[in-house]
């Protein structure tokens, strides 16, 4: 994989495809190909796709400190200002949303729009934060409970039920227990945008996830009726929509970036 230095970290990354370049941000505990790896031919006919791993995921080495938004949206448009020069549309999943979001603020001139899948604005709801606190803790209890918590709060109750082991470990994809993950999941629990919300200038549809038991989807619609101008859609799924509902998600992309 192509890597780029950005401050103390080294940024692992891929690019696929031709055209106006496509960034999608993961969430926590993957990485780009374990969230969009079976979606990127969906994109590439039309546009280049670029899936950076930031820090704590991946191959990307960083200095092993707190994490925090600014520094992972540096470090993906670290990526981005590698594959091209032209500003690119963004594209966050859960953690990756508030990045995707940090970003725009943080270098507007290299985003051109903005699609906010899970994400959230604040870091004050109770119902949010014991879930996150509890699968926290759960990595220092057992690895094993910690991955089925987890499980369980991705996927919709049916979508989980009619998986098979294999088809489990495919979705599921970073659910084991790593330091990387562990300090996603810290910076997650801490990580509110709110402030950043009413100043993104750029065309953006947020997606929410109507079955969402990790960050409920009236936090979705937060976001939708905080950032001017925003487009708004629910999905049937829960909170993996790329590995529950991927169709309807790339279907809802390719319609407001085309």
């Amino acid at each position: 994989m192509p890597q780029t230095s950005v401050d103390s970290a080294t940024v692992h990354y891929r690019t696929e495809g031709q055209g106006p370049g496509l960034l999608l941000v993961h969430g926590t505990g993957a990485t780009g190909e374990a969230n969009y790896g079976h979606l990127v031919e969906e994109f590439t006919d039309r546009r280049t796709v670029i899936l950076p791993d930031y820090a704590g995921s991946g191959g990307t080495v960083d200095d092993g400190s707190p994490l925090s938004l600014e520094r992972l949206a540096d470090q993906v448009l670290g990526a981005a200002d590698e594959a091209t020069d032209e500003p690119v549309d963004v594209v966050g999943f859960s953690l990756g949303a508030l990045i995707a979001v940090m970003a725009a603020a943080r270098r507007p001139e290299r985003v051109r729009r903005l699609v906010l899948v899970a994400g959230w604005a604040r870091n004050d709801d109770l119902r949010k934060r014991l879930g996150f606190t509890v699968w926290r803790r759960l990595a220092d209890l057992s690895p094993e409970l910690y991955s089925h918590y987890i499980s369980l709060l991705l996927f919709t109750p049916g979508f989980l039920a009619n998986l098979d082991e294999e088809g489990f470990d495919a979705a599921v994809g970073g659910a084991e227990v790593n330091e990387g993950t562990l300090r996603q999941i810290e910076l997650g629990l801490d990580a509110d945008i709110r402030e950043l919300l009413p100043k993104i200038g750029v065309p953006t549809l947020v997606v929410g996830c109507r079955h969402d038991q990790l960050v409920p989807v009236d936090h979705s619609r937060e976001l939708h009726e905080s950032i001017p101008g925003s487009d708004y859609l629910e999905i049937e799924s829960g909170h993996l929509v790329p590995a529950e509902a991927p169709e309807e998600l790339v279907n809802a992309i390719r319609k407001f970036l085309d």
